[in-house]
């Protein structure tokens, strides 16, 4: 029988055995979940963008009407 695929809870590093029996996965329990969604919120995480691109399209839009 194979073991069981664990892997690093991304908050807290805990290990995470990967399956049914870890609902909130990757993470190691619901706090952690919540802790890196507010992460996410607050953007203390953000994926990087190229800011070249977003400036040539940024000009492509028509002015909004208010």
């Amino acid at each position: 029988m194979n073991a069981p695929t664990t892997v690093a809870c991304p908050t807290c590093g805990a290990p995470v055995e990967w399956g049914p029996q870890s609902p909130s996965r990757p993470f190691c329990s619901e706090r952690c979940k919540l802790i890196d969604l507010g992460a996410w919120a607050s953007e203390e995480h953000a994926i990087p963008g190229n800011e070249l691109e977003d400036d040539l399209f940024s000009g492509e839009l028509p002015p909004r009407k208010h």
